[in-house]
C-alpha cells in the first residue's frame, strides 16, 4: 500500500479538492492553508481514515501538526497502521 497515494487520495475525497491532490507533496501545507480543511473535514477525515485503513484515533492521538501537512498526515497514518 502507498500511503502517500492513499491519503492523496482521502484528501481528494473527503475535501472534494478534485485534481488539486495530485499536485501535493509531503511539504503541501494543509491546516489552514486549505478553507476546505475546517473542523468538520479533520472530523471527516478522522473518520475515514479509521473505516478506510482500519485504524483507531483516539482524541489524545492527534493534535493540529497531525494536520500541518500532507507529510505529517502520512506519518501519522503510518504510526497508526505499525501500531
Amino acid at each position: 500500500m502507498d500511503v502517500m497515494i492513499e491519503v492523496q487520495a482521502m484528501l481528494g475525497e473527503v475535501l472534494s479538492l478534485g485534481p488539486r491532490v495530485a499536485s501535493f507533496g509531503r511539504d503541501t501545507h494543509l491546516l489552514g492553508a486549505i478553507p476546505e480543511l475546517d473542523s468538520m473535514g479533520v472530523v471527516s477525515l478522522i473518520t475515514f481514515m479509521e473505516e478506510h485503513f482500519g485504524i483507531m484515533v483516539n482524541d489524545d492521538d492527534i493534535d493540529a501538526s497531525t494536520f500541518a501537512t500532507v507529510g505529517a498526515l502520512i506519518d501519522f497514518v503510518n504510526v497508526k497502521l505499525a501500531a
